[in-house]
């Protein structure tokens, strides 16, 4: 089975991170069988950690897990503090494909999802 992790930074608003929770239920409606199941995590401020979160998809049967940081520029937090946190469960499980996917910011499309909020 096939997993999203989607990591924010997290905040001490829990309003900020109910909206990223909220997220990953609207992407667990849109994966259309890419991804069976679909969590979030968060970097600090906020539970669960990246490696809590991409324990839950393990533990919920997940052979391989994404971790998408939902992160717009490639900053510390994307170059150095997620890898450090995901290395921790690619050593813990070395046989399980748990890679990370290309950060929020590298989309093509964001100039037009952007200009799409000015409409």
């Amino acid at each position: 089975m096939n997993a999203l992790l989607l990591v924010a930074h997290g905040s001490r608003r829990s309003e900020s991170n109910e909206e990223v929770a909220e997220l990953a239920g609207r992407l667990a409606e849109r994966a259309e069988g890419r991804f069976d199941i679909v969590k979030y995590a968060f970097l600090e401020l906020a539970t669960p950690s990246i490696p809590d979160g991409i324990e839950q998809c393990l533990q919920s049967g997940a052979d391989s897990v994404s971790v998408l940081p939902y992160f717009l520029a490639r900053g510390t937090h994307v170059v150095e503090d997620i890898p450090e946190q995901v290395a921790i469960k690619q050593k813990q499980y070395p046989d399980t494909d748990i890679h990370i996917t290309p950060y929020l910011g590298t989309v093509a499309e964001l100039p037009d999802v952007l200009l799409k909020l000015t409409e």
